[in-house]
């Protein structure tokens, strides 16, 4: 970013913080809706095509303009990670209001969850969506996307937002972690989560593993993922949901 772009930016942060001058909040808001798509984006991921990305977009702007009121510089924080938080707390919070999970998912989920079981224990070994799909006779695609809905919304509801305030403010349970307090079984237990997730992940195909690691890792979206790699974002996320897929009991241990 040039000097005179970020001299502009300070001089609205200043207007703003001192003033709540209008048009430096118009400025700042333009500024960071960057920050409110690439929240939108990744948790669009796990959600059912039903679920509007507009309205996501619209729950991350409260986040964003939440930010802006709240946002104290001479805490020494980034905004951006300040937002951050707020952005994605704001469209978390939402989703959970509007209990955006059907009925008639989370039954198809027991019923292929179920159809896992009964297939694995019969075969004893871990069975492909292909199997459970032709099991009962439904699409693959409906396999990954029932069973990647539930495993977001196990997550959603495990990350739920903190009802203690301090100083007027929303504190989410995951904003800061304390990475001093973590206790001896705790860190064993993530070790050998870690250690099991290394396996499978080895197991899984090169561009599966490629996807994984552009997403979580590098923190890309979908559709940077797939300019990167020259496929489409539904390839994309055809891909992650696989993934995804084969690493869900593995995953599923360590959110229980």
């Amino acid at each position: 970013m040039s000097q005179s772009i970020l001299e502009k930016e300070q001089y609205y942060w200043n207007l703003w913080t001192n003033c709540r001058d209008e048009k430096a909040r118009d400025f700042l808001v333009k500024r960071y809706m960057p920050l409110v798509s690439y929240h939108v984006q990744r948790i669009a991921v796990g959600l059912p095509r039903n679920v509007s990305t507009d309205d996501l977009k619209s729950l991350g702007m409260f986040g964003l303009l939440d930010s802006l009121n709240k946002f104290d510089p001479s805490r020494q924080l980034k905004f951006d990670t300040y937002a951050s938080f707020r952005i994605r707390g704001a469209i978390l919070d939402g989703l959970r209001k509007e209990d955006w999970l059907s009925r008639g998912t989370r039954e198809k989920a027991k019923k292929i969850e179920s159809t896992i079981e009964r297939l694995e224990q019969q075969y004893m070994r871990q069975v492909s969506a292909k199997e459970v799909a032709e099991e009962l006779e439904i699409p693959e695609e409906d396999v990954y996307m029932t069973m990647n809905e539930q495993f977001f919304a196990n997550v959603l509801s495990l990350d739920e937002t903190s009802n203690d305030h301090e100083d007027g403010e929303l504190k989410y349970s995951n904003s800061i972690k304390d990475q001093e307090s973590v206790l001896p079984e705790d860190e064993l237990v993530k070790q050998e989560t870690i250690a099991e997730l290394t396996k499978v992940i080895a197991t899984l195909k090169e561009k599966e593993r490629l996807v994984l690691s552009l997403f979580y890792h590098e923190e890309l979206t979908l559709t940077e993922i797939g300019e990167v790699l020259g496929l489409s974002t539904s390839r994309i996320s055809q891909i992650h949901s696989k993934a995804i897929y084969k690493l869900r009991e593995i995953m599923g241990k360590t959110m229980k």
